[in-house]
């Protein structure tokens, strides 16, 4: 299937770069600064409506006004529940708090859940035409834990079709316009929950990530996105229980003490997902006192990725930025096609086992976009050594990953490859003069830290021409704890 997308152009002369900072020390907001309740990181927010110095019903009337007038401009927000009913659930909380009971870490809080996780009573689409009604009787194990933590669910946040791509539009809602620049892309497949977060329309987000889905959209929105280690916060439903999945849910913020926050709630083995057991303490890092920590910049993989002019220079200028760290080039060590290609065979195993079936029944092949039919078509022609040979690579990559650990405690690449593309585009169908091959390609910077099962910080890196880029930091299996310390030492204390 030959699919098409949109032409990118090298940017010749990008002007200079400027902070992901403003002045007063938080993450810059799209129109300047936000004040009031909206202003306020999460972690105060709960701790306010905890000591009832702020009601929820506070808390949650100023961001639903602040949606109002803001989700028009980029489509962020969908599927949001009537005002009414959403209120009453605030007061409810602040009657419970009001007679002594201990709230949840979450209490009172505003949240809209990805539209990839099912939420119970409120439609989730996926972003598929063919669940454009659906209604699920019970919440996804990610939301479950949010709402047992006291968040009020107000609604959902904008994907791609069934997350496949990083760049949020679908058939059912539109497209969700860049927080910095609604006529650019907002990333995806968390784009809606990047979007949300950046312009102040939730004080945090959940969101997910196969292929870059919480990193390109945290870098094109200015935000953080956390993945997880694999296993740190198991999904339910899910396929095979038994293998190392290349997806994982994880947290969305503004700061670091808010991304730990709602980190947490998500964390946690479940029996049911027999390998999420087992990582260590994500409270406690092990950063070294006794000399810089040191950071391995990996950039373009010695060219063989394609960057848009200035996101290297971006990405590097962040780096220098983090105090008490010494920045030194590190070679992979891996051939970085082998690297791609275990990458897409094994995700389009894992879309063609979970969605085959929309593709052999002709009443919703054709509702399904042609980059799915096309991961599925050629999922369904893989042979099992092809699936060996990928699993083999991914074992490979590991133990190369042991001797860069054994140098570095933290690599570095870019979050993007290209700055925040037109939002009509379907993808960039080149960087730099350099021809994609897929709808995909343009984000293979992420693939190396998918495939390690490390836990990868996307961290604000700065502007430039008015667009935000990120760059990733890959620690070692387990080390959230350790990512979380470093980005904090970066923000005001």
């Amino acid at each position: 299937m030959t699919l098409s997308g949109g032409t990118s152009e090298e940017k010749a002369a990008k002007g200079g770069t400027a902070s992901p900072f403003a002045a007063n020390g938080s993450l810059r907001a799209p129109a300047g600064e936000v004040s009031g309740i909206c202003a306020l990181p999460a972690t105060a927010l709960a701790a306010a409506i905890a000591s009832r110095s702020l009601s929820s019903v506070e808390v949650v009337a100023a961001f639903l006004d602040r949606i109002e007038s803001v989700n028009p401009a980029h489509n962020a927000i969908v599927s949001l529940r009537p005002r009414e009913e959403i209120l009453a659930e605030a007061e409810a909380v602040d009657r419970r708090i009001a007679t002594g009971e201990a709230p949840g870490p979450l209490a009172g809080l505003p949240i809209a859940i990805k539209d990839l996780s099912p939420t119970k009573g409120l439609r989730t689409t996926f972003g598929s035409p063919i669940h454009r009604d659906d209604v699920p009787d019970a919440d996804g194990l990610a939301t479950a834990r949010v709402r047992a933590a006291g968040a009020i669910v107000i609604g959902k946040t904008n994907t791609p079709e069934f997350g496949l791509g990083s760049h949020t539009f679908n058939e059912v809602f539109g497209a969700t316009g860049n927080a910095f620049d609604p006529a650019r892309s907002a990333g995806g497949s968390s784009g809606g929950a990047a979007v949300a977060v950046a312009t102040r329309m939730l004080p945090l987000a959940d969101g997910s990530d196969m292929g870059g889905s919480l990193r390109n959209p945290a870098a094109f929105n200015n935000v953080y996105g956390l993945r997880p280690s694999f296993g740190r916060v198991p999904s339910l439903p899910a396929g095979n229980v038994f293998e190392a999945s290349l997806s994982t849910d994880g947290p969305m913020a503004r700061t670091i003490d808010d991304l730990a926050l709602l980190l947490a709630v998500q964390s946690g083995a479940d029996p049911r997902q027999p390998l999420s057991a087992g990582l260590p303490d994500i409270t406690r890092d092990r950063l070294p006192t006794d000399r810089p920590v040191r950071i391995g910049w990996l950039g373009d993989l010695g060219g063989h990725l394609a960057t848009e002019a200035g996101i290297l220079e971006t990405c590097l200028s962040a780096l220098n930025t983090l105090p008490g760290c010494e920045t030194s080039p590190a070679s992979l060590g891996f051939d970085p096609e082998r690297l791609w290609q275990s990458f897409v065979v094994q995700r389009q195993a894992a879309i063609a086992g979970k969605h085959g079936p929309l593709f052999d029944d002709p009443a919703t092949r054709d509702l399904l976009k042609p980059e799915l039919q096309w991961e599925i078509e050629n999922g369904k022609a893989l042979s099992a050594l092809a699936l060996h040979v990928a699993g083999e690579t991914r074992t490979a990559w590991h133990l190369c990953l042991l001797d860069l650990f054994g140098k570095f405690d933290f690599l570095a690449l870019p979050a993007a490859q290209v700055w925040p593309f037109p939002i009509e585009w379907r993808w960039p169908q080149t960087i730099a003069g350099r021809p994609m091959d897929s709808y995909h390609r343009w984000m293979e910077c992420v693939a190396p830290g998918t495939l390690s099962g490390c836990p990868v910080l996307a961290l604000p890196a700065g502007f430039c021409d008015g667009l935000s880029t990120g760059v990733q930091l890959i620690a070692p299996l387990g080390r959230e704890a350790d990512l979380l310390a470093l980005a904090r030492r970066r923000e005001p204390t």
